[in-house]
């Protein structure tokens, strides 16, 4: 085994005078570009290479007379540090390179052109050179064009719960033709449609239903054989012949509820050929069905335990062959087949339904999912709307990504604001334009001449961005190594300012056998006076240290000081897995900071689906939300139930998974920011919980009431009333008439008060008067003011009268 050297200074038995050596270790102290430590001379680097691989910033100094005598990674350092130090012009600091090989300038119409003159993405091919953990970047522009082509596919459920909507799509093709010709000039159209597999128990088998499996049925006595799918026009710009097709469709009939259509999703996407596909044009499946599918390995309940290949097998009647021998297609493999045939599937289901296939598309990139009434009335309408809502958003894909290499987008919408971590653009209008920064590094170094290739692709388009990466891991000096070098006194390689020893040879020159001990070469194995020879853990020969082998790990350095396991851990982790442990320091990879690299740099995980960072209630902290508002809790801390401004953030979820509308009516971003909401709706809502919170908003003059409230689980618990309350405007003679009663009323109320008040006055007076009396001397009996009107006086009087007398008074 080859061993490493560096060329020393003259050789000197002497310890150089104390003043001397404080200089030169002042001169060696790295000058780093910021606090801490230096990563580059605290390595392990016993090469050019290796010090390449410690950090982007390391450079190496491959000068001949250069650095200590003792240690070579003094050569491996920050390139101010190594030019300041004497090195300038010899210096290995190689970094990553960005060319863009094809840049088409992006199109602004479609149709009109060739499919090769339609350009949706800038630029179309770059070539990448890497250095491990330096990063590059380069912007991608995409551009929905105006009057693109459009192939729109039909693929209908044909079992016998259908057959009024077959009825009512009689004559689809031409009106949905005379709509889509409103949003392009191109429009092509074809047909398609499935019912299940023709075998027990997903269908009637037995001899007596074999040409009429409706036999028995009161409500529909006569229907067609059940088939699993079967193509019956393909793509064309007549669609007179559509209309012809739909009308001589009849129904079938299945034994359980579930339907084939995954059957026919997969077919339809990959017999390119028989449907018709154009290269040039966007690809829309329409999946219209009122019942749940069936979905890989319920197979198996008919005997077919054969996975789907994922390959066409229409046979020359245009129908499914392999319906009985293989299982029903995963989600998974429909997702791959549709992404690969740049094709938007549109499922057209019915209100009770919605939720699941809401969640499929969670499952599946690039579909949306609209409700079709149960007579299909409204399918051109959702088939307009949902084209619409493919054609206002733009989400890049990346295919084949290599695991050694790292991505990360900036989304750069119509806004203009910048938004971290998000690959994708709504609300977009046709023609607008979209950038996206895509970031790059590569983690690590493979094998020599080694190159990888990825390609970047926005969702259901043709258009890709094709990006091939090289690695830029080999320094310069390392191609002019001399053998034999009389450098190394003729007994090793002299690269990059080493010497790189013959098997039995060592010293900075090879100068030493191995075996070759004594006092004069044991002076430069210590550490500093009084230390042990090599730190204890190593032998001393030819003024070198041999360290020990250890089952930890590896012990190194001039005088084997340090090792790669005496660092710092997390969860009982090295360096937490995120760094690299290099004498008693964890280095850490980019990305990651800290004693442990237990902290990431990142703040994608912070960012809110509103794009804030930690919806505004915290910090991000080692790649964490750290809430500091009182009641904020969650991973972004979107949770916060007294939080002003939390019903407006509700509501969204609100409106996405019941309505399908609002700003996250996308059906990827409404599953990915309300993952976490439980919603219920009631036609009574209780607002008596103490723990919920009665949130409210307007709708068409309405009112949509609902209470929020946090479950142990972390959900969100969202009870939603099912219709707005809404109170109709009162009439104007009810008007009138509520004035003028209010009018009465008050007057009422103000004559019973005078009166009120007149009454208490008069019986505080009474009261008075009362009192007074009582506090006379006199009676009313008695009064001295009082004369009577007749006065009596006595008189006596004597006289004869007819010789009689008298006696008697006079009045």
């Amino acid at each position: 085994m080859p061993r490493r050297g560096g060329l020393p200074a003259p050789a000197a038995a002497r310890r150089p005078p104390p003043l001397l050596l404080l200089r030169l270790l002042l001169l060696a102290a790295p000058l780093q570009p910021g606090r801490g430590l230096n990563l580059c001379t605290s390595g392990s680097a016993t090469s050019c290479e290796e010090c390449l691989l410690i950090h982007p910033k390391c450079a190496w100094c491959s000068k001949e007379e250069f650095g200590s005598t003792k240690s070579v990674t003094s050569r491996c350092d920050f390139l101010q540090n190594l030019i300041a130090n004497g090195c300038a012009g010899a210096t290995e600091n190689p970094s990553s390179s960005i060319s863009v090989v094809k840049n088409v300038p992006l199109s602004s119409k479609g149709s009109g052109q060739t499919h090769l003159d339609v350009t949706q993405i800038m630029p179309q091919k770059v070539a990448l050179n890497l250095r491990p953990g330096d990063q590059t970047s380069f912007r991608v522009q995409v551009r929905q064009v105006e009057d693109y082509p459009v192939d729109l596919y039909y693929l209908m459920d044909l079992s016998l719960s259908m057959n009024d909507d077959l009825d009512n799509i009689r004559n689809l093709g031409t009106k949905l033709a005379e709509e889509m010709r409103k949003l392009t000039s191109n429009f092509r159209l074809g047909f398609g449609s499935f019912v299940d597999k023709n075998i027990s128990p997903f269908s009637y088998t037995a001899p007596r239903y074999q040409n009429n499996p409706c036999i028995g049925y009161k409500l529909f006595p006569s229907c067609v054989p059940s088939f699993g799918f079967r193509h019956l026009l393909s793509l064309t710009d007549k669609v007179d012949r559509f209309n012809e097709e739909v009308q001589k469709q009849k129904v079938s009939r299945n034994r359980d509820a579930p339907e084939g259509g995954f059957d026919a999703i997969l077919q339809a996407a990959v017999c390119k050929e028989k449907i018709g596909w154009r290269k040039e044009a966007s690809h829309l499946l329409v999946f219209t069905t009122d019942d749940v599918p069936h979905i890989a390995l319920d197979g198996k309940l008919g005997g077919l335990v054969q996975p789907h290949d994922g390959q066409c097998h229409l046979n020359e009647a245009n129908e499914y062959s392999a319906s009985s021998q293989l299982d029903y297609p995963s989600l998974a493999l429909l997702g791959e087949k549709l992404a690969e045939n740049n094709i938007h599937l549109i499922f057209a289901v019915t209100k009770s339904h919605y939720v699941l296939y809401k969640n499929f598309t969670a499952l599946i990139p690039g579909t949306t999912v609209e409700i079709l009434h149960k007579d299909s009335k409204n399918i051109i309408e959702l088939i307009v709307k949902a084209y619409n809502s493919i054609r206002s958003k733009v989400e890049l894909t990346v295919w084949d990504s290599p695991e050694d290499i790292g991505l990360t987008f900036t989304a750069t919408c119509q806004d203009g604001l910048s938004y971290p971590g998000l690959r994708k653009c709504g609300d977009l209008k046709i023609g607008d334009t979209v950038s996206f920064e895509v970031a790059v590094e590569a983690r690590s170094c493979p094998a020599e001449h080694t190159s990888h290739a990825f390609t970047i692709k926005p969702a259901g388009f043709r258009d890709t961005l094709e990006v091939t990466v090289t690695y830029n891991c080999l320094c310069g000096c390392t191609g002019r190594a001399a053998p034999a070098s009389g450098k190394c006194s003729g007994n090793g390689t002299y690269t990059c300012g080493l010497c790189e020893c013959d098997t039995g040879y060592l010293g900075a020159r090879c100068e030493c056998e191995e075996g070759a001990s004594g006092d004069m070469h044991q002076a430069m194995c210590r550490e500093a006076e009084g230390k042990p020879l090599c730190s204890g853990r190593g032998e001393c020969s030819c003024n070198q240290c041999l360290c020990h082998e250890s089952e930890f790990g590896n012990i190194y350095g001039p005088f084997c000081e340090c090792d790669d396991f005496s660092c710092a851990r997390y969860k009982g982790v090295l360096c937490s897995g995120h760094g690299e442990c290099h004498c008693g320091e964890c280095k850490c990879h980019a990305g990651y900071i800290g004693d442990n690299c237990n902290c990431s740099t990142e703040t994608d995980s912070c960012v809110s689906s509103d794009g804030q960072m930690c919806s505004g209630r915290g910090t991000c902290i080692c790649g964490k939300c750290q809430c500091t508002e009182p009641g904020a809790f969650g991973e972004t801390c979107e949770k916060c139930p007294t939080c002003p401004g939390v019903c407006s953030t509700k509501r969204d979820c609100i409106e996405c998974k019941l309505f399908n509308s609002g700003r996250l009516a996308d059906n990827q971003t409404c599953q990915k920011h309300c993952k976490d909401e439980i919603i219920t709706t009631v036609d009574v809502l209780e607002t008596d919980d103490p723990n919920a919170i009665l949130c409210a908003y307007p709708v068409n003059n309405c009112v949509m009431k609902f209470t929020y409230s946090e479950l142990a689980s972390g959900k969100s618990n969202l009870t939603v009333l099912k219709e707005p309350a809404c109170s109709s405007a009162p009439s104007a003679v009810t008007i009138v008439l509520a004035v003028i009663g209010s009018v009465v009323l008050i007057g009422i109320i103000l004559l019973a008060l005078w009166k009120l008040l007149v009454t208490i006055h008069d019986r505080r007076e009474f009261d008075r008067f009362q009192s007074e009396r009582s506090r006379a001397r006199y009676e009313m009996a008695s009064n001295p003011l009082y004369r009577k009107p007749i006065s009596t006086h006595n008189v006596e009087f004597t006289f004869n009268k007819l010789n009689k007398s008298y006696n008697g008074t006079v009045d």
